[in-house]
């Protein structure tokens, strides 16, 4: 495995006879994963456990094939759906190519992600630019009414027919959805759209190595086979119910160690800006898992040295609430020679001969002993490349630990019931049909 967890730097705020402590409750929540899924909550999700073994071979093959003609006559992808249905893919594809991926893409399309706000703005400038080029649609939701991304789809299928008759338009739209159910699985079933599975085991944000990722990720010219080979590793590498032997496992531990401590924020850090969709995916996969019952680290997340010079102040001498998971990587995707200059005018000749990656990681260093005097408790994750091997082996490994800290807590870590309360909301102030009594009550607070 290349994934390591380096806990050096947690000797001053966790003691080894306290990990020690966690070891029979880390091993029993690992059970709920496996041998007693019938008490566990949520086991009816349990789905991505086996994910990167069992996963349909079938569909896997005609997700290749539909990226292949996606890739061969389109010039844009427009990715439509919201969470889970759209972060991990858009996570998968800057982690492997580049947060650039759109300007610097040649022999695959452009993907545009949209139905994950309902801003005008930003639609009409993908409407835009789909109006001047050959597009293809991938509209992501299990049921087909999520507001953002149904919104979307409407204007999209609309454009696509305008512009391509509604036969051919037909063969440009790909809808990953229910197996069996749901208003876009009947309008699929209609319109002959090719389709995909979401499946009924695997939540939205553990979704990434179902179709729901696979294909925007394989659109974008990423080894989607090289992506499951690093997840089954992971898997086979992280099931030890020995808390010793598993790092996964412990992370899980350390997490819950420093909740229990007061540490309230998981700031998690990365060098690499590409990583930055990686940081969005984290916040949705721990943030929803863990936050009920008024319980759960609240996930945060920065780009250093970026964000050194606007969060740093905070970190370094703010209140101590938080602990921070660095992210690291063995190498870079390239790397930059530091050049001698005659005039030295900018007194960084010391640095000549130096590469910029090796700055990086002395600027992670420094940082790391710096926050840690400070009082930040600093864990680190490290990692192999950034490539797709290893990057399978990351979401598994996240995933895992998110489930396992999530039983650890006390809470269901693969229902999302707070979500629904501003859906609620936002469908009666609409007017939507059925919600006229709580449309009622929710004017009166809004006038007041």
């Amino acid at each position: 495995m290349s994934i390591r967890l380096n806990c050096k730097y947690l000797r001053d705020f966790i003691s080894d006879a306290e990990l020690e402590a966690m070891r029979d409750e880390t091993a029993a929540a690992q059970s709920l994963l496996y041998e007693n899924k019938d008490k566990a909550a949520g086991s009816d999700y349990h789905g991505w456990l086996t994910l990167p073994a069992d996963y349909d071979k079938e569909e896997f093959a005609r997700i290749r094939a539909a990226a292949k003609k996606i890739i061969s006559d389109s010039k844009a992808l427009v990715v439509i759906g919201i969470g889970g249905s759209y972060l991990g893919a858009r996570a998968a594809i800057e982690f492997v190519t580049s947060k650039n991926y759109n300007l610097t893409a040649v022999d695959t399309p452009q993907i545009f992600f949209v139905g994950n706000s309902i801003s005008p703005t930003e639609l009409s400038e993908v409407l835009s630019i789909c109006e001047k080029t050959d597009f293809s649609v991938n509209v992501i939701s299990k049921s087909g009414t999520t507001t953002e991304p149904a919104v979307a789809f409407r204007m999209f299928k609309a454009l696509a027919e305008k512009k391509y008759g509604k036969e051919e338009a037909a063969g440009r739209i790909y809808v990953t959805t229910d197996k069996r159910k749901g208003t876009l699985k009947a309008l699929a079933d209609k319109e002959g759209y090719a389709q995909f599975v979401v499946p009924d085991d695997v939540g939205g944000r553990y979704s990434v190595l179902t179709a729901v990722g696979l294909l925007p990720i394989a659109c974008a010219g990423v080894d989607i086979d090289a992506l499951m080979a690093g997840a089954a590793a992971s898997m086979e590498a992280f099931c030890d119910r020995d808390l010793k032997k598993n790092d996964c496992a412990k992370y899980a531990a350390i997490r819950n160690l420093l909740y229990r401590k007061g540490k309230k924020v998981e700031m998690m850090v990365c060098y690499e800006p590409d990583y930055t969709l990686m940081n969005e995916w984290y916040k949705q996969l721990f943030g929803e898992s863990e936050g009920k019952d008024n319980k759960g680290l609240f996930p945060a997340s920065v780009i250093y040295s970026t964000d050194l010079h606007s969060m740093g102040q905070y970190v370094q001498e703010g209140e101590r609430i938080l602990f921070e998971t660095v992210v690291t990587f063995d190498a870079p995707k390239c790397d930059l020679p530091i050049e001698a200059d005659a005039e030295n005018a900018d007194g960084l000749n010391f640095l000549a001969g130096r590469s910029m990656d090796y700055v990086n990681r002395k600027a992670r260093e420094a940082t790391v002993l710096a926050h840690t005097d400070g009082g930040v408790p600093n864990v680190l994750i490290e990692c192999g490349k950034m490539d797709a091997y290893n990057l399978g082996e990351l979401i598994y490994f996240l995933e895992k630990a998110c489930a396992v800290s999530g039983y650890l807590l006390g809470v269901n870590p693969f229902d999302q019931p707070g979500v629904e309360s501003y859906k609620k909301n936002m469908f009666a102030l609409l007017g939507k049909p059925g919600y006229e009594a709580l449309a009622d009550t929710l004017k009166k607070r809004l006038e007041n």
